[in-house]
């Protein structure tokens, strides 16, 4: 599990010892010790409008807002909008629905990239009257061939050393539109020699004829990531820009930037982004997954986005432990899985409704009980939750029970039911298998026939019997059907981005991640599941009616996920060790 780095903090006027601050939170309480910014906390979520918001954003939204919060502080949301060919309003408008949705808010501080590209011209400029940028005519292949490598230098383009004139005229006109696409752009003058490879004449701006989202085709020209990045943040005044490791690289480029204009200069800070097992966590992948047809959409229940695992199930709360719990860390690494799907059953234990739902039936005959007869019978909605209550469920002569609860020929330690057998019908009575009906043609069992104990009401006797066995059941004439999805994982290997032999992350897209189950039968309480109602499906899962596809007249569910949890065995082992 990654790492939750922390560094000790002095207490401060009480004399009382404080609790130990992760390097991010220490770093903030320092400056604030000093009086770096004044005693202000100020972060930002900068997201590209260009796809869905997955888990690895969450760990960033959860730091942003929380270290801001933490310390009294502003957190804004800003959309780093210089793309025009990939972004639009509909990511825009999922970005911010799934922020909120995961418990964070920005208020009134919505802020666009977009909305600065006059003054980022302006720097723009101002870099080329300073002698620090210049109009480059060379292709863009030429400037990745002479870019250098890790052990050569680059080499100088030959319209280095044009004039701060000349250059100035050049990118007016670039603005103006007089130039196709890739034909000239704008570099810094930095240091083809530089060790960091960033520092070595990085391009500023582009020329890019594309109507952007916002102005339209008011700009054929646009700013790169890293120009626009440290400027946006000094325009709103940011105090720490909390970054993923992989812009480690980049501090000495935002900062030289910001130095060189002589501007309000925030301070970066990295932390490892959120690497999660079975899982890809790059949107340009992601993207991939959904334009070819591997998924049904960016919403798709098996994909890492917040808006696929709101679909699935999870829950914001579930989701936030599970952040607060891998902490931040200056290392990447690969967290299990298990650790999200135990935080979630954490928390729907403690919310969902326990119903009874059966996904393939096998219908279960009591012959020594009244025909006609129905009994509503008590069953405790959430044993987690006293206000729960109960509820009532009927029950009468068949009712459905899980096909693989019956085993004609049962192996060693099979508890369920199987001839001669007796079990428990869970709220309801022992039953005893007598007999069995099979398709002529196929030999498949199509029912089982059994007696009841009139005297073991609710599931229990006065005679000390004991049985092994207890099933859940659905009352057949009550029964109301469903669609029901079971979802594994999308990748059957744990680390889908480690190549084997040639082969990309899609090789290892699980064949069999999603079952589609037909004609299951569910307890009649069901009938007025809300989209994104949760439940746990005796013995079966954590289960959530669909917020696409569900509706009145055709019920869909999805499994959330199953109540085995390895990483609580996982935790206990550890415990017994310790």
């Amino acid at each position: 599990m990654e790492a939750n780095e922390k560094g000790a903090t002095e207490a401060a006027g009480t004399g009382a010892e404080e609790p130990q601050l992760d390097f991010i939170r220490t770093a903030v309480t320092e400056d604030n010790r000093t009086g770096r910014f004044d005693g202000r906390v100020q972060t930002r979520f900068p997201p590209e409008p260009n796809g869905y918001l997955h888990i690895g954003h969450a760990k960033a939204i959860h730091f942003d807002f929380g270290v801001a919060e933490d310390f009294g502080g502003l957190c804004n949301l800003r959309m780093d909008d210089s793309n025009p060919t990939k972004e639009s309003m509909e990511y825009v408008e999922v970005i911010e629905r799934d922020i909120r949705w995961l418990g964070y808010d920005w208020s009134d501080r919505r802020y666009f990239a977009s909305d600065y590209y006059e003054q980022l011209y302006a720097y723009a400029e101002e870099l080329i009257r300073r002698g620090k940028a210049y109009v480059d005519d060379q292709s863009g292949e030429e400037i990745r061939r002479t870019r250098g490598t890790l052990t050569e230098p680059g080499v100088e383009s030959p319209y280095r050393n044009r004039g701060i004139e000349e250059n100035l005229d050049l990118f007016r006109r670039m603005r103006a539109g007089e130039f196709p696409d890739g034909s000239r752009v704008l570099r810094a003058k930095i240091n083809m020699a530089s060790g960091n490879i960033n520092m070595r004449d990085p391009v500023t701006y582009r020329i890019l004829h594309a109507e952007h989202y916002r102005t339209g085709k008011q700009w054929c020209i646009y700013p790169m990531y890293d120009f626009t990045h440290c400027l946006s943040d000094s325009i709103e005044r940011i105090t720490h820009s909390l970054c993923s490791l992989e812009f480690e690289d980049h501090r000495p480029l935002y900062d030289w930037y910001l130095d060189q204009l002589e501007v309000y200069h925030p301070q970066q800070i990295e932390f490892a982004r959120l690497n999660l097992g079975y899982t890809v966590l790059s949107k340009r992948r992601l993207k991939l997954l959904v334009d070819e047809g591997h998924v049904s959409g960016w919403d798709d229940p098996r994909m890492p986005t917040l808006s696929g695992l709101r679909r699935r199930g999870y829950t914001p709360e579930a989701i936030r432990d599970f952040l607060g719990r891998i902490g931040v860390a200056k290392r990447d690494s690969v967290v299990d899985i298990a650790l999200l799907e135990h935080c979630l059953r954490e928390d729907l234990n403690q919310r969902a409704q326990r119903v009874m739902a059966v996904l393939r039936p096998l219908k279960l005959v009591i012959d020594n009980y009244p025909e006609g007869r129905i009994e509503e019978l008590d069953a405790i909605n959430n044993p987690e939750d006293e206000a729960a209550g109960t509820r009532k469920v009927p029950f009468g002569r068949e009712v459905y029970i899980e096909r693989n609860d019956f085993h004609e020929e049962p192996p060693k330690k099979f508890f369920r039911l199987s001839p001669g057998k007796e079990v428990r019908l869970k709220h309801a009575y022992y039953v005893t298998c007598t007999d069995i009906v099979k398709d002529p043609q196929t030999g498949e069992v199509r029912e089982v026939h059994c007696t009841y104990d009139p005297n073991s009401r609710g599931g229990w006797t006065n005679d000390g019997r004991k049985v092994k066995g207890t099933l859940h059941w659905v009352s057949v004439p009550h029964a109301i059907e469903a669609e029901v999805r079971i979802f594994e994982h999308l990748f059957a290997k744990e680390n889908p981005m480690e190549a084997e032999g040639g082969q990309d992350f899609r090789s290892f897209i699980a064949p069999n991640s999603r079952e589609v189950l037909t004609g299951c039968k569910l307890e009649p309480g069901l009938a007025g599941a809300t989209p994104e109602s949760h439940y746990q499906f005796l013995r079966l899962g954590y289960f959530v009616a669909d917020a696409v596809d569900s509706r009145p007249d055709q019920l869909v569910f999805n499994r959330t996920v199953s109540l085995r949890d390895s990483w609580a065995k996982i935790e206990r082992a550890m415990q017994r060790q310790g």
